[in-house]
């Protein structure tokens, strides 16, 4: 479904993707590990067209994500971002239903509080925290709406952002299990951007590692503990000596 041939950007003399290769299929959650600094928002920004590669080409069913209809294409993503980036001066169902109150998706106000509403039950939320604001909530809580509003248009395809970033284990298990059951459930595709293998065990059908710019390797999240690649076995057991430097 989603397909990245040579693809490389550069900002100044900070050269961050060397030429990715990586394909996601449809219907498939892809996770894509490597330590900070290596490219993996970027990556995704390129996919998204907010940022443009200075070479190489990446399709969306064979068709270059830079042309044809931009609100068309966006209008098939859903995006869980890693701050959750709810708006501080909206309800928590105004935050769920934004998209689907504007636009060419854009519903009536009742219907749009119903079908956020219905979402936020779907993440385990119940309907007496639509009228609050996210001040008032948990961050786990606060995530949970953020997912909401990533499947409120029932996208095809949804982009995680370190989901887990911040929350204690527990509330981290909540979310991967989530997203797991809502990815399934929608057949969507997938793909997530961690740093936290429990999350990449509990959400993956396929991992992929981003190192000095390229994909390292790829493959199913089961062949990913035998792997030979010395770059993943010093990531997913964390280890400080190996070909990934540290800072020390």
């Amino acid at each position: 479904m989603i397909e990245l041939s040579g693809v490389h950007k550069t900002f100044g003399a900070n050269q961050v993707l060397c030429g990715v290769d990586l394909t996601i299929a449809k219907g498939t959650s892809m996770v894509i590990i490597g330590g900070s600094g290596t490219g993996k928002s970027v990556l995704l920004k390129c996919i998204l067209g907010l940022v443009t590669p200075d070479q190489g080409r990446i399709t969306l069913d064979g068709q270059d994500v830079t042309t044809g209809d931009r609100d068309a294409f966006l209008a098939r993503f859903g995006m869980l971002f890693q701050g959750g980036a709810l708006f501080d001066s909206l309800r928590i169902w105004e935050n769920v239903a934004f998209r689907l109150m504007r636009g060419a998706l854009k519903r009536p106000k009742a219907e749009a509080r119903e079908l956020a509403i219905e979402k936020l039950r779907r993440v385990g939320l119940g309907p007496h925290v639509a009228d609050q604001f996210p001040a008032e909530l948990s961050g786990g809580m606060q995530k949970r709406v953020s997912l909401a509003r990533a499947i409120a248009a029932e996208p095809e395809i949804i982009f995680f952002d370190e989901p887990t970033t911040g929350l204690d284990p527990i509330m981290s298990g909540v979310i991967n299990d989530l997203i797991r059951e809502i990815v399934t459930e929608m057949g969507a595709t997938a793909m997530t951007i961690t740093h936290d293998m429990s999350s990449v065990r509990a959400i993956a059908d396929n991992v992929a590692m981003l190192h000095g710019g390229k994909v390292r390797w790829t493959g199913p999240v089961t062949e990913m503990d035998a792997t030979t690649d010395p770059y993943v076995q010093q990531f997913i057991h964390g280890r400080a000596e190996g070909p990934i430097e540290s800072l020390r």
